[in-house]
């Protein structure tokens, strides 16, 4: 008993130290944005600010103009999220449950897309988009962002698909039920999970984008919040704090969807591994 309610005791102290250590940033985060820079770079770096500086967070919302980039950023996550699912899920159905030609040359090119490092298409995706007329818009980000986030949904998906026993397609199929029927009403519900799972990674992608949102947009309509926290740095000089309190409300969403879906998030990510 005293042997195993020490190694309790160690345990406990285990996970409490990694525990703390993954809130310390967190916590650092915080305390860094309600400081100035005095504070900042002088001998109080961790602890407490000595004066509460709550008017960073208002100069980033109104004269940073953080709420227009958040709301940027919202945008940009949901329809991505939003196009990815329904997009990948119809692939993965046709790769995994469907016969026809070239189906693994195309299962191919997805897995092919995940190998790509979105820096080596940097440059010829921003030629394209130039002459296209689309660079500086809404869809000169939302077309990357779809097609470099459906490469990852749809291998996830495919896993999920082809671990479904056949006999449940077959059984609707002599019911009655139209192809498209059954992708609706009895597949789609089943893949859920996994839809849940890709959709976590296509929006935490999307959400801290910062590469594409710098160079495929010009104007300040169309930022993203990484690129307008970047723009809070000045040439000469730069309010920390300021940077600190963009950088806080650009990690909100993140921390309430986990607080909110850290179940679901859970068995969503625990099904991805085991169907996968």
């Amino acid at each position: 008993m005293n042997q195993k309610k020490a190694l309790n005791s160690f345990k406990l102290i285990v996970l409490s130290f990694i525990a703390i250590t993954q809130l310390f940033p967190l916590y650092w985060l915080i305390t860094f944005s309600l400081k100035s820079n005095a504070e900042i770079f002088g001998e109080n770096i961790i602890g407490l600010p000595r004066a509460w500086r709550f008017e960073n967070y208002k100069t980033a919302l109104t004269d940073g103009g953080i709420l227009r980039y958040f709301l940027n950023s919202v945008f940009y996550s949901a329809v991505t999220v939003f196009t990815v699912a329904i997009l990948a899920a119809m692939a993965a159905y046709a790769i995994a449950r469907m016969n026809w030609k070239r189906k693994e040359l195309v299962f191919g090119i997805f897995t092919v897309g995940i190998m790509i490092p979105s820096q080596a298409a940097l440059l010829p995706l921003f030629q394209i988009m130039d002459k296209m007329g689309l660079k500086g818009g809404y869809l000169g980000l939302l077309i990357p962002y779809i097609a470099f986030g459906i490469p990852m949904s749809v291998m996830i998906l495919v896993g999920f698909y082809k671990g479904i026993p056949k006999e449940m397609e077959e059984a609707a199929y002599m019911d009655g039920c139209g192809i498209f029927r059954c992708f609706l009403t009895i597949m789609l519900p089943m893949v859920k999970p996994a839809i849940a799972t890709a959709s976590i990674f296509t929006f935490l992608g999307t959400w801290n984008e910062l590469m594409f949102a710098n160079t495929l947009v010009d104007s300040s309509d169309y930022r993203t919040l990484p690129v307008g926290i970047m723009s809070f740095a000045g040439q000469y000089s730069t309010d920390w704090g300021l940077i600190g309190a963009g950088m806080v409300i650009a990690t909100l969403p993140t921390i309430i969807i986990y607080f909110l879906l850290s179940n679901q998030v859970q068995e969503s990510l625990v099904a991805g591994a085991v169907k996968g």
